[in-house]
C-alpha cells in the first residue's frame, strides 16, 4: 500500500528556523501544522550526532565513559557518553560465548553500567551497592560473563542520574541456533528522551511543584466546554471530585515535551533517522525504550507490524497497527514496506507533547510527511480504581443497552441509554442522590439526565423515565466511590500481602504520609492498551498491542504451579511526589526475600494515576496473559493506572537483585532489594 505521507525530496532547513520550530512542535497542533508539510531536514545541527548507531562486535569489548558538549535544541549541553557517542555503541554477542568487557570511568564521580535483561551472575549485574562498588574515577572494571540468551536488550548506568544525559545503548544477541524470525535487513530503533536542563534540577522542581512541567492543565475554556455539554451542576460537581482529591485529570506524565527534545538513535525529529531498504525485503525493526520517563506510542502509517519478541524473548507473532513501549521495554517488529516509497515511524510520547521520527525509504530523495499527533488523553476515575462492588444490579433488565459503545476501562458511557433500562419496578432506598459524595463533593443540583461518569457522557439518562420495577439498589455503598479518599480494607500483613490473585489488599503503611491515593478496585490491565489508546480501533481503525496478546513462541519454561504469591502496591503522593512500594520508600524497606528454586507469583496493584514500568533484575517476570501453556517472558512490566497485573518468576538466580520502577525519577522511592538464597 502507497504511504498517503509520501513528499518531495528533502530540502534544506536553517539553525535559526528548527530552533524556532522546536519550541512550537513540543505544544502540539499549531506545530504539526507547519512540520506535516516538511520534510525532514538534512544536517540539523553543525555537530549532530550520526544517524546510524556504532557498532562492536566480538568477544571483548573496551568501553570509555566520558563527557561530551552535544547540541540537540541550537545551544550546546553536556552529556555522558561511551566511546564519544549517544547512543552508545551497539553491542552485537553471540549466544553461547562468553564476554568480556572491559569499562573505564573518566567522570568526575563513580559510574557503573547494567546489563538490562541480561541473565548473568549477581555481581556482573552493574547495580552499586547491590552488586558491586561501582567504578571510581580513573578506574577500569571488567564484566565478564556467558552469554545465555538472544534478542534486543540494551545497556545504562546505574548510578545517579547518568542515564538520563546520554549512557545508554542497546544490545543485539544473535541466536546460537536458526533464528525463528524471518528477515533480510536489521535495525535498531533506540528511543530517548533529552533535556538542556541538569536532571537534579528537573527532579528538584518535580519536588517543589509536582505538576511543574504539565502546561496542559484544565482552563477555564475547558471548564465553559464542559458546562455546555454536561451542565453546570455537574461540571461543577466533577470538578470538585478531582480538586477534593488534590489530583489533575491532565497528570499522565511528570515530566513533558516543554523540557524534553525526544530522539531516535540520537537524532532530534528536526533532523530524524533514516534506514534505507530494498525492493521485497522483509525488515526488522528492534525497538528499545532508553528514555528515563518518557513512555511512547509508536506507528508507521500505512504499515502493518508484526511483533515478534518482547523484552528479547520470541512470541508468536501479533499483527498490529500501534503499540506501547514502556520505559526500558524492547518490542522487535517485521514489517514489509513497499519499494519507490517512504515510510514515517512515528513514536509520540504518552502525554502527546511530543514526538520522534524516522524515516524508512527504498530512496533516499524520498521521506514520509510526519503524521499529526493523537488527541491528548485524560484521566478517568476507572483510571483510579474506583470501587463499584457495592451496587447490586442483579434485578436489572439491560435490554436496552447499547453495549458495542460501552467501554468500562476508559470510563465512555456514551452509547448507554437509561431511558430503555428496565429496573423491574424495584426501588432504591438507601440511595439519596442529593447527598451523593463523590470524593467529597457535595451534589445538591445535579441534573443526572447529564451526569458525566470519569469524564464519560450520558445524554441520554432520564431518571424521571426509570422503571425501578424489582430491581434492588439498596446495597449499593456510596462510600466506597469517594475517589481519593475512600478508606480500604487493611490486612495487617506487613510489607508483602499475600492471598488470591483476585483478592486486594491493603496494608497499614498504605495509609500515612506517602500514600494519597489508593484503588480499591482496580482492574485487570492484561487486555487494557493504556490510557490514550483504547478507541482507536473504532476512532481510527488501528489495531492497538495489548499484554493479553502476546504468547510465547516456545513451552512454558517452568511449568510448576506457584507455591505463594506477593502483592506490591504501588503507591505515591504525588502533589508531594513521593513514590514507594506498599507505602514505603526504599530506604526504609525491608527486603524481599526468595527462596533459591522456589516458583512464585508476584501481582503488581497500581494504586497511583501514573503508568509504572516494573523491573525485576536477574530474572525472568513470565506475564499470565491467560494462557499457562506459552507464557511469555519479560524483563520489564507495564503496570497501567488504577489496575493490577501478575507474573510468575523462577528464583533461580542467588544473590542480591534490584526491583523498581523504570521511571528515573520515581526510582529514590518505588525500589526494593530482592535477596535470593
Amino acid at each position: 500500500m502507497k504511504s498517503q505521507y509520501m513528499i518531495k525530496p528533502m530540502t534544506q532547513t536553517t539553525n535559526s528556523e528548527l530552533n524556532n520550530s522546536r519550541r512550537r512542535f513540543v505544544f502540539g497542533a499549531s506545530a504539526m501544522l507547519a512540520l506535516m508539510s516538511t520534510p525532514f531536514p538534512k544536517n540539523a545541527f553543525a555537530n549532530a550526532l550520526s544517524q546510524s548507531l556504532s557498532q562492536l562486535s566480538g568477544k571483548v569489548f573496551d568501553l570509555s565513559i566520558d563527557y561530551k558538549m552535544v547540541n540537540f535544541t541550537g545551544k550546546s549541553a553536556r552529556a555522558t557518553v561511551v566511546n564519544q557517542l549517544l547512543p552508545a555503541p551497539l553491542l552485537r554477542w553471540k549466544e553461547g560465548e562468553t564476554v568480556t568487557l572491559r569499562v573505564k570511568n573518566n567522570l568526575d564521580h563513580d559510574s557503573s553500567i547494567h546489563w538490562h535483561g541480561i541473565i548473568l551472575p549477581t555481581e556482573m549485574d552493574g547495580v552499586p551497592g547491590f552488586s558491586f562498588d561501582g567504578i571510581k574515577p580513573g578506574e577500569t572494571f571488567e564484566y565478564q560473563f556467558t552469554v545465555q540468551q538472544s534478542g534486543t536488550y540494551w545497556y545504562h548506568s546505574h548510578s545517579g542520574y547518568q542515564e538520563q544525559t546520554g549512557l545508554f545503548g542497546a544490545i543485539v544477541i544473535d541466536p546460537a541456533t536458526p533464528d525463528p524470525v524471518i528477515y533480510d535487513r536489521d535495525y535498531v530503533i533506540m528511543l530517548s528522551d533529552w533535556s538542556d536542563e541538569a536532571p537534579e534540577n528537573i527532579y528538584a522542581k518535580l519536588k517543589k511543584q509536582a505538576d511543574y512541567y504539565n502546561y496542559r492543565e484544565r482552563t477555564v475554556m475547558d471548564f465553559f466546554s464542559d458546562v455546555n455539554k454536561n451542565g453546570l451542576a455537574n461540571t461543577w460537581n466533577a470538578r470538585s471530585m478531582w480538586n477534593n482529591a488534590r489530583m489533575s485529570d491532565s497528570d499522565i506524565s511528570d515530566v513533558t515535551g516543554s523540557t524534553y527534545t525526544y530522539l531516535m538513535n540520537g537524532n532530534p525529529p528536526q533532523q530524524g533517522w533514516q534506514g534505507l531498504f530494498e525492493q521485497g525485503e522483509k525488515v526488522r525493526l528492534r525497538f528499545i525504550n532508553s528514555s528515563a520517563m518518557t513512555i511512547f506510542d509508536v506507528r508507521i502509517p500505512g504499515l502493518k507490524m508484526s511483533v515478534v519478541a518482547s523484552d528479547g524473548q520470541n512470541i508468536q507473532p501479533v499483527s498490529v497497527d500501534e503499540f506501547r513501549i514502556g520505559v526500558a521495554e524492547t518490542y522487535d517488529v517485521v514489517i514489509e514496506p513497499e519499494v519507490d516509497n517512504a515510510y514515517c515511524i512515528f513514536a509520540q510520547s504518552i502525554d502527546r507533547t511530543g514526538f520522534t521520527v524516522g524515516n524508512l525509504t527504498s530512496d533516499a530523495s524520498l521521506h514520509a510527511l510526519i503524521p499529526p499527533m493523537d488527541p491528548r488523553p485524560v484521566l478517568s476515575h476507572s483510571d483510579m480504581g474506583m470501587d463499584m462492588s457495592g451496587m447490586d444490579m442483579s434485578g436489572m433488565d439491560m435490554s436496552g443497552m447499547d453495549h458495542s459503545k460501552m467501554d468500562m476501562g476508559a470510563g465512555d458511557m456514551s452509547g448507554m441509554e437509561h431511558s430503555k433500562m428496565n429496573m423491574g419496578g424495584g426501588d432504591m432506598p438507601s440511595m439519596d442522590h442529593s447527598k451523593m459524595a463523590m470524593g467529597g463533593g457535595d451534589m445538591p443540583g445535579m441534573d443526572h439526565s447529564k451526569m458525566a461518569m470519569g469524564g464519560g457522557d450520558m445524554p441520554g439518562m432520564d431518571h424521571s423515565k426509570m422503571a425501578m420495577g424489582d430491581g434492588d439498589m439498596s446495597g449499593m455503598d456510596h462510600s466506597k466511590m469517594a475517589m481519593g479518599t475512600a478508606k480500604a480494607t487493611v490486612s495487617g500483613l506487613g510489607l508483602a500481602g499475600f492471598g488470591s490473585n483476585n483478592e486486594i489488599k491493603h496494608i497499614d503503611t498504605e495509609f500515612g504520609p506517602q500514600v494519597d491515593m489508593r484503588a480499591d478496585a482496580p482492574k485487570s490491565g492484561l487486555h487494557d492498551p493504556g490510557i490514550g489508546l483504547r478507541d482507536h480501533q473504532q476512532q481510527f481503525n488501528r489495531k492497538v498491542l495489548t499484554y493479553g496478546d502476546i504468547k510465547g513462541l516456545h513451552p512454558t519454561y517452568d511449568t510448576r504451579q506457584p507455591s505463594r504469591e506477593i502483592q506490591l502496591h504501588l503507591t505515591g503522593n504525588m502533589n508531594r511526589y513521593m513514590w514507594s512500594v506498599n507505602g514505603v520508600k526504599f530506604m526504609d524497606a525491608a527486603p524481599l526475600e526468595f527462596e533459591y528454586g522456589e516458583r512464585l507469583r508476584i501481582t503488581l496493584v497500581n494504586d497511583t494515576m501514573m503508568t509504572h514500568p516494573m523491573h525485576l533484575h536477574g530474572m525472568w517476570s513470565e506475564l499470565e496473559t491467560g494462557d499457562p501453556d506459552f507464557i511469555p517472558r519479560k524483563h520489564t512490566v507495564l503496570v497501567q493506572p488504577g489496575s493490577k497485573i501478575s507474573y510468575l518468576v523462577t528464583a533461580d538466580a542467588k544473590g542480591q537483585w534490584a526491583y523498581h520502577c523504570h521511571l528515573l525519577f520515581h526510582m529514590p522511592g518505588m525500589f526494593r532489594k530482592v535477596v535470593v538464597k
